[in-house]
């Protein structure tokens, strides 16, 4: 499989990791879309949000828990922040692997897309 998420996960690539532990890895985004732009991936292969089942909850539950600890630390928590997940190329997905995007440092505009 040629996924450029997992080659971050498995440190074959290299990336601007803010946090990392067994279940996840948070990096900076190299496409920023706010002054604060990081991605939190699984280190398993989950093609995207539709392919999380049963099994994926409590990691799912992790990465939304790991978002929050990195807004603490980045210092976007109090202000706000977005967490964004995209499934499908319609949906805006452009990695087919499980992502959730953490965008703050500025005010987002509704609607999103």
């Amino acid at each position: 499989m040629n996924c450029v998420f997992c080659d971050i996960a498995a440190g074959r690539r290299q990336a601007a990791i803010v946090y990392e532990d067994e279940q996840v890895v948070a990096f900076h985004d190299i496409n920023p879309q706010a002054p604060v732009h990081v991605l939190v991936i699984p280190r398993a292969h989950i093609p995207g949000p539709l392919a999380v089942e049963a099994p994926h909850e409590a990691l799912a539950g992790h990465m939304l828990a790991v978002a929050g600890q990195v807004a603490q630390e980045l210092g976007i928590a109090s202000d706000g922040y977005r967490l964004v997940l995209n499934q499908g190329t319609m949906g805006g997905q452009s990695v087919f692997h499980l992502h959730l995007h953490l965008l703050g440092g500025r005010r987002m505009r509704w609607p999103p897309g």
